[in-house]
């Protein structure tokens, strides 16, 4: 996939993604009880969710994935602190994540759940063709690369591990 092959969304496209998509989370009659943000990437999302819902518990799960443009782990892997899947037991729970690329990500949450949750469905900004998870609620559909407006620029700080996103 050449550089130029990209989607942008930029602040204002989010906004009106994010309402769209909390419209469509309330309009199915879905009532989460809690939002479960996946960091990093679906930390903005999930907070955007969970006031358009008035969902006012935002847990989040730490999972990694991505290394790169387009360039991944073999399997996604959660990151300490990990969530106390008790936390989430009877509960009502709204799983979000910025992109369904390949879907794994999306799937080892779903997983974690499993057993706890009354019910967990899925919302992202963008779901793409290949991804092996359908989400409940997506935005929009592509199969390019995504830039978003909090990953554009480069971090401030080199920790010696910062991706290009």
């Amino acid at each position: 996939m050449g550089i130029d092959e990209r989607e942008a969304m930029t602040w204002p496209i989010f906004g009106t993604a994010s309402r769209a998509l909390a419209a469509s989370v309330a309009e199915s009659g879905f009532r989460p009880d809690i939002v479960l943000g996946i960091s990093r990437g679906g930390l903005i999302p999930a907070g955007a969710l969970a006031y358009a819902l008035d969902c006012k518990n935002l847990f989040t799960i730490s999972v990694e994935f991505y290394t790169g443009v387009d360039e991944r782990l073999d399997v996604p892997v959660m990151l300490p602190p990990f969530l106390d899947a008790t936390d989430l037991d009877d509960a009502a729970v709204l799983v979000v994540d910025d992109v369904a690329d390949t879907g794994k990500t999306l799937e080892l949450v779903h997983d974690f759940c499993r057993g706890h949750v009354a019910e967990a469905r899925t919302a992202v900004l963008y779901r793409k063709s290949q991804s092996i998870v359908e989400p409940d609620y997506a935005w929009a559909t592509t199969d390019h690369w995504i830039t978003f407006p909090w990953s554009v620029e480069p971090p401030v700080a080199d920790r010696g591990g910062a991706a290009e996103a």
